[in-house]
């Protein structure tokens, strides 16, 4: 059986995801008019860290040992969500447009 990786994943994805909070929210209360790009990719990346959370935790809490496909959903969403901060980082700082 393969190693419990669902806590791991629903504490990075946590932090995460407070972390797309922050960004998120200082966006909106500074209101930067031509941040639309790193607002929209950023509630992507909150989308994707939140639903990797409860995909982990769901994991952690199935007591028989099925849990091996949640687990790996939350993997692969956790990925995309850091796909998505990644290309969030690039535009912002080579200051690409899309």
């Amino acid at each position: 059986m393969p190693e419990n990786r669902s806590p791991h994943i629903l504490n990075t994805s946590a932090n995460l995801l407070g972390l797309c909070f922050v960004v998120l929210t200082s966006i909106k209360v500074s209101k930067m008019e031509d941040s639309s790009i790193i607002d929209e990719t950023t509630a992507l990346a909150i989308i994707l860290f939140m639903t990797s959370c409860i995909l982990s935790f769901l994991a952690m809490r199935k007591k028989d040992n099925s849990n091996y496909k949640l687990e790996k959903a939350a993997d692969f969403i956790f990925l995309s969500g850091l796909v998505v901060l990644f290309l969030t980082t690039m535009i912002v700082t080579f200051d690409f447009i899309i």
